[in-house]
């Protein structure tokens, strides 16, 4: 397979893994911070992947704030940046693969077919594909292009998730796609690869992707590579509840140092977020000896500061 896996050649390499879809907003920062200081104080690596594989999301632009966000608030990174978007050929040897182990199977249901034919709850992610093309597969196949699935075989996948504990995911994990029809490698296909491939021993990552865990796991497993340790945290909440988003423009690291905002500034709030300060001015080098996943809260995180309302900052950037 071509993009060779780089050997765990240490003890703890992480990472950050946002896409380019638009500037980062303190949810995402948040995550990043945790992340590197998990890595920094157990004197491991830390390295950054842009995940712009999808040409319809991706904003080069974006991609460029990102990586000068990080270096502003002095979240440095180790090794070369990788970018999805570069890695097609890698993918599309990892998606052979799984066919010789006959792991994966075409599909040309649509979004309403499977809608249709669900008998299961619909879960987080839409509705559980029901595996009609690998039991029969249409006589003749239509003409437009099909996806391809990833045959599954495991009923459970459990876990010990750093942050959460013991997690088990019980029937949990369908036939889900690999590969759009479009051409494209999915973000399940491509994150369980990149992991494996640039060596990483340990994720620190939002609660909101602890679903796609046993997808990534099984894929891993049936491509023989060597699984990551996981750690999902809560992810931040604005003040009416609702999940930080891009969309939310006054919650931007772009818009805060459009305000005159410090990064050391920024990292005080978050730190205080994170269960390790108060919210004072500090650089992120001064929090990694005072850091610890264990003092997190469960609870979503809310940034409570009177500056990051929206219509606030808002009012401070115009």
């Amino acid at each position: 397979m071509r993009g060779a896996t780089l050997a765990r050649s240490v003890r703890y390499r992480g990472r950050f893994a946002p896409s380019p879809s638009g500037p980062l907003h303190l949810g995402n920062v948040r995550t990043a911070l945790a992340a590197w200081l998990d890595a920094r104080s157990q004197g491991g690596e830390f390295w950054l992947r842009i995940e712009d594989l999808d040409p319809d999301r991706s904003q080069p632009e974006a991609a460029e704030q990102i990586i000068e966000d990080l270096t502003w608030l002095g979240l440095s990174w180790d090794g070369p940046i990788w970018y999805q978007s570069q890695r097609r050929d890698v993918y599309a040897d990892a998606i052979e693969a799984l066919h010789r182990c006959n792991a994966a199977y075409p599909c040309w249901c649509s979004r309403s077919d499977i809608a249709r034919a669900a008998s299961a709850p619909h879960g987080p992610s839409g509705p559980r594909y029901s595996g009609s093309c690998r039991r029969s597969p249409p006589s003749p196949p239509p003409e437009r292009a099909p996806a391809l699935r990833f045959c599954n075989t495991t009923k459970a996948i459990a876990f010990v998730d750093r942050f959460v504990g013991p997690t088990n995911f019980d029937d949990a994990v369908d036939d889900f796609v690999i590969r759009r029809a479009d051409g494209t490698a999915s973000y399940q296909l491509a994150v369980a690869v990149d992991d494996c491939h640039s060596g990483i021993t340990h994720v620190v990552r939002g609660d909101d992707l602890l679903e796609s865990t046993p997808r990534q796991l099984a894929i891993m497993k049936r491509l023989g590579l060597d699984p990551p340790s996981y750690a999902h945290v809560p992810l931040v909440v604005a003040a009416n509840g609702e999940r930080l988003a891009k969309r939310s423009g006054g919650s931007t690291v772009a818009s805060l140092r459009s305000a005159g905002w410090s990064p050391q500034r920024v990292l005080g709030i978050l730190a205080a977020s994170l269960g390790i300060a108060e919210a004072t001015p500090s650089a992120a080098i001064d929090l990694i000896p005072r850091f610890s996943l264990d003092q997190i809260s469960k609870s979503a995180a809310r940034l409570a500061h009177p500056d990051l309302e929206t219509p606030r900052l808002a009012s401070l950037v115009g």
